[in-house]
């Protein structure tokens, strides 16, 4: 099996193992950081054990290889098609010719853009994935991007968004060379997963090189309860 065939599971048994909770059938990041989760092979014994780690009411959401049908135990909340997206070898990237290092400290204002632009999961704690960067504007950050899933040969460029006040710059393509600028100096692949209507943002991914690896399937789980 290819790494990037079941990524979220790859990782969380692999290179992002630190961050994982659960067992050999099912796993979940630690919900402070993402509220990614993967199964083995999606079964009714793998629902009842991810169902396990989580709270009433609490959220999961999975990248299945296919459209499935609703999973026992929980309530869907979300569905969408993804594309999972590689960069060809021979595509660069200008990367942007400033960017500043996020950290710990710019976690509540990352959180707050990722609120706003809604790139995907995002916590308080996602940014210790991987690399984050970010383009600031009268020192706000305004646009940021960053590494999420890790897995053999390949990191997923992930949260890449920009304040809506200051589209159509070029920041996010400047983010992403820098992000792939890094990631190759490393020996490794770049990679994204974005939603199937997301037009502009695949657009964008394509103009700059990203090639449709595999067509898969974004499901947002709830496990039923007060919390909901």
């Amino acid at each position: 099996m290819h790494p990037l065939d079941n990524p979220i599971w790859e990782a969380l048994t692999t290179r992002r193992s630190c961050f994982a909770e659960g067992d050999g059938l099912a796993r979940r990041f630690a919900p402070e950081v993402t509220s990614l989760a993967g199964f083995a092979e999606a079964s009714e014994s793998a629902c009842t054990s991810l169902a396990a780690l989580m709270a009433d009411g609490e959220p999961a959401a999975l990248f299945l290889p296919m459209q499935h049908d609703p999973l026992p135990g929980f309530d869907a909340v979300d569905s969408m098609p993804l594309l999972q997206m590689t960069l060809a070898d021979s595509r660069t990237i200008t990367p942007a010719a400033h960017v500043d290092d996020l950290t710990p400290s710019d976690a509540a204002e990352m959180l707050a853009l990722a609120q706003l632009t809604k790139p995907g999961p995002f916590g308080m704690r996602t940014h210790e994935m991987g690399n984050y960067i970010g383009i600031r504007r009268e020192g706000k950050i305004v646009a940021m991007a960053g590494e999420r899933l890790r897995v053999e040969g390949y990191t997923e460029i992930s949260a890449v968004c920009t304040h809506p006040d200051y589209l159509g710059q070029g920041f996010a393509a400047g983010l992403i060379g820098e992000m792939v600028e890094r990631i190759r100096g490393r020996g490794e692949r770049p990679c994204l997963h974005v939603r199937g209507e997301n037009t502009r943002a695949i657009e964008l991914y394509k103009r700059l090189g990203f090639e449709t690896r595999a067509e898969m399937h974004a499901l947002v789980l709830r496990r039923p309860g007060t919390g909901q």
